[in-house]
Formats: structure tokens, C-alpha cells, sequence
């Protein structure tokens, strides 16, 4: 009965071990350079891969938040998952009414000081254009999308217009860049990219034209 015993406790632990060695085999880090038309680095595009796979994966993100600082939105360009709880905090002086028109999420956070109590949920995916009912020169961004593999260029200490996206599982994907400079409502610019279980390392290069300056 003993030998019974060890020989149940090691299989699952085997199996556990096998099944942490294979997610980590068949995952690699893509690296997307973007750029503009002349061929230079382009600053605050948002790249992210689409597919079902990456789609079942999604969950909300905690601690999300657009605040609003020296009459701006901080950061101009949040990307988030659908579902994502998002907080707006004033830190000026003077109140803000936050709002959007956008079909991806139609809200408004009458005058107000300091944080609401109650956040926004992003909750179907989209561009969310968002602005100040006292202050237009006020202008922000949300990107909610369904993955959970995206990345901003230049973050994180990444070269102007490099975005890296880490641990990302072999598969075939859709890999779409978003920048918002592109035409209002413009869709996201989209090509097909392979990531090979086998390769540490992915990349791939993304022209953006057309964007405002």
C-alpha cells in the first residue's frame, strides 16, 4: 500500500512539472517595431495580437486608472482588457466632467473633484475617445481589447517605437497596431503574424502611414 501511495503523490507532480515546462517551451517575446511612412520611429502606437486563443485568456486588469492632471488626461493613451474596471482621479485644482460619445463604452462623470467612487467597466472592445466638458483642449484615449497580449511603444525602456510583448503562446495571430493619430475611426492597421513555439524571439516590423502630426 505504501508504494501505492508514493507512485500516486509523484505522477501529479510529474505531470505538473512536464505541463510548466511546456507552457514555458512554447511561449516566445515578439518585438514590433513601428514606423511612420519615412520610415522613422513612431511614439505612442499601441500593438496587440488578436485571435481566439489570446481572446479566451482575457481578464479584467486591476488598479487601471485616467487621471487628470494640469488639465490633461495622465496617460493620454491607456490600453486595457474588456471587462476592466477604470478610475478617473482629478488631481487639479479646478473640477473636470469627463465624457465619451464612443459606441466601445458612452459614459459621462458629471463636474466633479477628487475620485468618484464608482469606476467605469470597459466592457466591449473598441476605442474609446474621451474628452472635458469645461476644457476641450482636453483629449484621452482608452484601447480596450480582447487579449491580453499588447504593448506600448516605447515602454517600459523600450527605444521609441519598439513595443516588446512578453510570453506569448505559439499560434497564429492577427497583429494589430493602433496609434491615435490614425483618422478618426480608422481601424487599427492589421497583418498576420506566426509565433513558433520554438523561437525565443519574434519579430516583426509595422509601417504606419497617414498619421496625424
Amino acid at each position: 500500500m505504501r508504494g501505492c501511495s508514493v507512485l500516486s503523490v509523484r505522477r501529479p507532480l510529474a505531470a505538473t512539472a512536464l505541463g510548466l515546462l511546456g507552457a514555458a517551451a512554447w511561449s516566445a517575446t515578439v518585438q514590433v517595431e513601428v514606423r511612420d511612412g519615412a520610415g522613422q520611429p513612431v511614439s505612442g502606437a499601441v500593438v496587440f495580437l488578436e485571435s481566439a486563443q489570446a481572446q479566451r485568456a482575457v481578464r479584467p486588469l486591476q488598479g487601471m486608472e485616467m487621471a487628470q492632471e494640469k488639465k490633461q488626461f495622465v496617460p493620454a493613451v491607456l490600453a486595457v482588457t474588456t471587462g476592466t474596471p477604470v478610475h478617473f482621479p482629478n488631481r487639479d485644482a479646478v473640477r473636470h466632467h469627463v465624457y465619451s460619445f464612443s459606441p466601445a463604452k458612452k459614459f459621462e462623470i458629471k463636474l466633479y473633484k477628487g475620485t468618484p467612487s464608482n469606476p467605469v467597466v470597459f466592457d466591449r472592445p473598441g476605442v474609446v475617445l474621451l474628452g472635458c466638458n469645461i476644457h476641450d483642449q482636453m483629449v484621452g484615449w482608452i484601447l480596450v481589447l480582447d487579449t491580453p497580449y499588447f504593448a506600448h511603444g516605447g515602454a517600459n525602456g523600450q527605444p521609441q517605437g519598439t513595443a516588446v510583448l512578453e510570453q506569448v503562446p505559439e499560434g497564429s495571430y492577427q497583429l494589430r497596431t493602433w496609434h491615435p493619430g490614425l483618422p478618426v475611426g480608422a481601424p487599427a492597421l492589421t497583418q498576420t503574424l506566426e509565433v513558433d513555439g520554438a523561437a525565443a524571439d519574434v519579430r516583426a516590423a509595422v509601417r504606419l502611414t497617414g498619421l496625424a502630426p
